[in-house]
């Protein structure tokens, strides 16, 4: 069995990284609903005969309805979530999966709407159930829970449906062929989110919002999306809209997610958050991966793979116009990486390698793991793209955190806007194409010298042109001594090699920075930039 195979909508390693999190002192809150505080269903409750869903009384709902609920909600103490029943955390991972949501109960069956949800079920990794509306028109009604929705084998055990809830959601649309609707979008767990393009599979994550991420002293806080709005798209729609309340001890928020499926997947995101103290150590857009192993660390582990990784580097796309790559590492132990920047034109956690043979895995298949670009709408400020690696032993494990850190603290009794667009996707991010990429790093001890040698290749590039003796590679070191530079052509790839031969300290980390330039002036490579830890 793959230790990558879904619990409902997300994977068993989210799942476990979610719970590790909650572990070291996360906390999800919860909003109460008339669907647990009021005994018999409303008078004017009603049942969608196509699909077999029973829905609440009808509210009103407006673009600034979820707006209101989140500043309402940071004016009051925050409370405690509803746990599901110790029954249903107590589930098997085997166990849960032997219930599903049954599609013919799918939200918005037998009507126009391009965009369909089918729910999960609350339980194992997922301890507090949420609340989901279908919004229609002005109107907004809560999607009742029903353990009848679902599918169970003779393997799930006859469990009380009044123990646990919806626990996320995914959307279905079509993807490749008229009338077939296949899934390209989760909501689950926390704040967490993914999606995936035409022909891609799950990989790594996104969330609303990371708090204390790595801090040195406070305990990283995990907000929850409480409550969702599931608009009923119209006929022909492109797009798909969901809202989501957020709220947590800290913070509340106020989510609206556009979704456009394709080739890329493209979420616009806008969000407004209320901090209800101050935050020092936010993270906007927030990613999270898995990297296990590649050629920069292959050694390490005993395995019959290549490589094991749904990411393996990070790009950052400065205000400036600078592309910078960093790899990414399995570190000893944590380290986080920050890149000061003004207004970025972008970053995101990558998936270049696309060889199935860079990782022979016939089950896995992280060569179709997609890529997640942030692509940031309107000025960001003055802050950092943080990066955080985390040391992990196997794959179910997320280890890798990237987000945006505003350079000042958000204030109590303020309100904050962002938004930015997600580009899941396994091609290029926008701005791919403007100078020559990282293709691969390698590196290992000289074998007739003293020295450790780093071997970066660029893809072939119209800027870098055909002649060696044209470039120049301006290799810098935080510590040690550079011994060494040459760049070759490389037959193999059409582009170029870096060969950097340095001497490096046995006793502290060294920050290394590989620039690409044309006549010593114009840069026609991605900067290449790693940490290298003794």
């Amino acid at each position: 069995m793959s230790a990558e195979r879904a619990i409902g909508g997300i994977s068993r390693r989210g799942a476990l990284a979610w719970v590790m999190g909650l572990a070291a002192g996360g906390m999800l809150p919860r909003l109460a609903t008339a669907q647990e505080t009021a005994a018999p269903p409303a008078a004017d409750a009603l049942t969608d005969a196509a699909s077999g869903v029973s829905f609440g009384p009808a509210e009103p709902f407006a673009d600034g309805t979820v707006e209101a609920l989140a500043r309402a909600l940071a004016q009051e103490p925050y409370a405690e979530p509803r746990q599901i029943s110790d029954v249903w955390k107590g589930l098997t991972y085997d166990q849960i999966r032997e219930i599903w949501y049954d599609g013919k109960h799918a939200l918005y069956t037998g009507s126009d709407s391009p965009t369909r949800a089918e729910m999960f079920v609350a339980g194992l990794y997922q301890h507090y159930p949420i609340d989901i509306f279908a919004v229609q028109g002005a109107e907004a009604r809560e999607v009742l829970f029903n353990l009848d929705l679902f599918v169970k084998t003779d393997r799930f055990p006859d469990l009380p449906g009044d123990g646990t809830g919806f626990s996320g959601f995914r959307l279905t649309g079509e993807m490749e062929q008229p009338g077939v609707f296949q899934e390209y979008a989760v909501f689950q767990g926390a704040t967490y989110f993914r999606a995936v393009g035409r022909g891609q599979q799950y990989g790594l994550s996104a969330r609303g919002f990371a708090l204390n991420t790595a801090h040195p002293s406070k305990p990283e806080e995990f907000p929850l999306f409480t409550r969702f709005w599931i608009e009923e798209g119209k006929l022909h729609a492109t797009e798909a809209v969901v809202h989501a309340l957020m709220d947590s001890p800290s913070l509340t928020g106020a989510y609206r997610f556009t979704i456009r499926k394709g080739d890329a997947t493209v979420m616009e995101v806008e969000a407004v958050v209320f901090p209800r103290e101050t935050l020092d150590a936010p993270g906007i857009a927030p990613e999270t991966s898995m990297f296990l192993f590649n050629d920069l660390n292959r050694l390490k582990f005993d395995d019959f793979r290549e490589g094991v990784h749904d990411s393996d580097g990070l790009l950052v796309a400065t205000g400036t116009g600078n592309l910078l790559w960093r790899p990414l590492m399995n570190p000893a132990k944590v380290e986080t990486s920050w890149f000061a920047d003004t207004n970025p034109r972008g970053f995101g956690l990558m998936q270049r390698a696309r060889d199935p043979g860079a990782y022979n895995d016939l089950a896995a298949h992280y060569e179709r793991r997609p890529s997640l670009w942030v692509e940031p709408v309107g000025d960001w400020g003055e802050g950092h793209v943080v990066l955080v690696e985390i040391p992990a032993d196997k794959e179910i494990y997320d280890n890798i955190v990237a987000f945006w850190r505003p350079k000042a603290p958000m204030e109590t009794g303020q309100e904050y806007r962002f938004s930015y667009r997600l580009h899941w996707a396994d091609g290029a991010p926008p701005v791919d194409g403007e100078r020559a990429r990282v293709i691969a790093t390698r590196t290992g001890q000289r074998v007739f010298e003293d020295g450790r040698m780093f071997a970066i290749d660029y893809e072939a590039h119209p800027a870098l042109g055909t002649d060696p003796a044209a470039l120049e590679a301006k290799v810098t070191a935080s510590a040690g001594q550079v011994t060494g530079v040459l760049v070759l052509p490389n037959p193999d790839t059409g582009g170029f090699r870096v060969d950097a031969t340095l001497i490096l300290p046995e006793d502290q980390p060294v920050e290394l920075r590989v620039e690409l330039m044309r006549g010593g002036v114009n840069p026609v490579g991605e900067t290449w930039l790693y940490r290298w830890v003794p």
